[in-house]
């Protein structure tokens, strides 16, 4: 495998900037909303944004100084004279409109009728919200932190959000946000987008629910499969324990397990090669005891 390194100061800023935005991807949209002195409404969207704490809540955005000519945009100087914004989340639903609002209209211009979105008056803050929008986040403006002076310096917007709305249609029955109804997009390098939905979104147990053994203390000849994946034996090692061998001797009984048995018991290294296929395929599906069933039974071939 070769690698090429780059060193950013030997590097031009634009060339930089893309290679960061093609490897740290996707990247969540902050469709901001502000509002100067005068009253006059900006709407665009940004992807260095996150959140970064729930009590208090913050998020954070970035509005990067441009790099072909060092000029800030009309969102970083709203904010620092009003302390205020809406983080509206977009989904696929406007993703075109929001693309539309990161033009770069002259000042004053109205990217809310631009992109056809309807404003919606906020609570607590001056910025309209996106009503089409699945969530807004009202928020506070805590403090703008520079990144630097020259094209491409970042300006950290750490920002204290004091009211969400949520649609209700994107809600599960238990009061949490559905992923697949959210249908959220976000940002990857050049012209590229994700789109979270179908088959991109995938559900992995986390660790902190139990203490797993580790892959360290998987059995050698697992381990060394040449057919598991690293995923595949992470998914084993977080397991908190290696099922005892009665409890594998019987998934014997199993049709699947034992219809594979009787074809190969012939060929051993063709019985071993697709226990371990099973194996892995039942990881894949989440049956993680069986997987583990199977892959012992493979290992008293």
């Amino acid at each position: 495998m070769s690698i090429k390194t780059i060193n950013p100061q030997e590097t031009k800023t634009a060339e930089v900037h893309a290679l960061l935005l093609g490897a740290i991807a996707p990247r969540p949209i902050a469709f901001a909303s502000t509002t100067d002195l005068e009253g006059n409404i900006n709407l665009s969207p940004f992807s260095f944004f996150n959140v970064f704490s729930a009590k208090p809540p913050i998020v954070v955005f970035s509005p990067a100084r441009r790099v072909r000519d060092n000029t800030s945009k009309h969102t970083l100087e709203n904010v620092a004279l009003t302390k205020e914004v809406v983080i509206n989340i977009a989904n696929f639903d406007i993703v075109e409109q929001m693309s539309l609002a990161s033009t770069e209209y002259d000042k004053g211009i109205n990217e809310f009728i631009k992109a056809g979105l309807t404003p919606e008056a906020s609570a607590l803050v001056k910025p309209p919200r996106v009503k089409e929008a699945p969530v807004a986040l009202e928020c506070r403006v805590n403090e703008i932190i520079s990144l630097g002076s020259e094209g491409g310096a970042g300006n950290l917007v750490i920002c204290e959000v004091l009211l969400m709305h949520i649609n209700e249609s994107i809600l599960t029955d238990e009061g949490k946000i559905d992923p697949f109804k959210l249908d959220a997009v976000a940002r990857m390098g050049g012209d590229y987008y994700l789109r979270a939905n179908g088959d991109c979104i995938f559900e992995l147990p986390k660790p902190v629910r139990n203490k797993g053994i580790g892959i360290d203390q998987l059995p050698e000849f697992i381990r060394n499969s040449s057919i598991l994946t690293g995923n595949n034996l992470a998914r084993l090692g977080n397991s908190e324990a290696i099922p005892g061998e009665e409890e594998a001797a019987a998934f014997k009984v199993d049709p699947l397990i034992g219809y594979t048995l009787n074809k190969y018991s012939n060929d051993k290294a063709k019985l071993k090669s697709e226990l371990e296929l099973l194996g892995k395929k039942l990881l894949e599906n989440n049956q993680v005891q069986e997987a583990w069933k199977v892959l012992l039974l493979n290992g008293k071939v």
